[in-house]
């Protein structure tokens, strides 16, 4: 079986991957290390998506045997693991903190919002559960700092943080959709003549009732903002 998928791959041990040590076992001095790789991938996905990210693909970037890139990540899966913390030392994590943990939980949602746009791939990879490393620790410790003050327990802080990051990651695929949409302006306006059709049918009143209500704005910032105030001021702190 190729190493390429990560179906019928063995898990990916965290000790191993961010304890251990980056260079092969064996063998001379690597001509590469797993920063370079990792760093190769990340631009790969950026440009052609996720789907592009293949070990070959890879090896072709940093002009590499296939083979040899096997020592720093086994298979595709362990790799995802590797992109995914790559990009998250761009998150800052020593911005100070207002002490108002909705207000800080808010300007962290912005920071990944922007983060996932520049890295179109990282909601889909993230919908798979992905051992955090160094990076994407300690932008959770930050997180979790910004809570504190909600006085919520350790296990409510996490799921807050996990429930949060889910949001972004989806409302940042459903944006990118809505995006590329709008490069088909005959099919946006055959689904607005759709909508009205049906709003008109008589058997949906509510729809037609919402329909009819006065549009929000619909920048994109301004809906992320919408749809996240809606999120966090109706948190509990129990």
């Amino acid at each position: 079986m190729s190493r390429e998928g990560s179906a019928g791959a063995p898990g990916v041990d965290p000790e191993q991957l961010w304890l251990g040590s980056d260079r092969p076992r064996r063998g001379r001095k690597p001509a590469y290390s797993r920063e370079v790789i990792t760093a190769a991938a990340v631009a790969l996905a950026d440009t052609e998506g996720l789907e592009a990210v293949t070990m070959r693909k890879v090896a072709a970037q940093v002009g590499a045997g296939v083979m040899s890139l096997y020592s720093y990540a086994p298979d595709k899966e362990t790799l995802l693991h590797l992109m995914v913390d790559h990009v998250s030392g761009e998150l800052p994590t020593a911005h100070p903190l207002t002490g108002d943990w909705r207000a800080d939980l808010k300007a962290i949602a912005h920071l990944q919002r922007a983060h996932m746009l520049r890295h179109p791939w990282l909601p889909a990879a993230l919908t798979t559960r992905r051992v955090p490393g160094p990076h994407t620790l300690a932008f959770l410790e930050r997180a979790l700092a910004a809570l504190r003050p909600a006085g919520m327990d350790g296990a409510a802080k996490l799921e807050v943080f996990a429930q949060l990051t889910a949001f972004v990651a989806g409302h940042v695929a459903h944006e990118m959709a809505q995006a590329a949409m709008t490069q088909s302006p005959d099919r946006t306006a055959a689904e607005a003549r759709y909508l009205a059709v049906v709003a008109a049918d008589g058997h949906h009143p509510e729809l037609a009732e919402a329909l009819s209500a006065p549009g929000r704005p619909l920048a994109p910032e301004a809906t992320f903002s919408r749809f996240l105030n809606r999120l966090i001021d109706g948190l509990d702190t129990d």
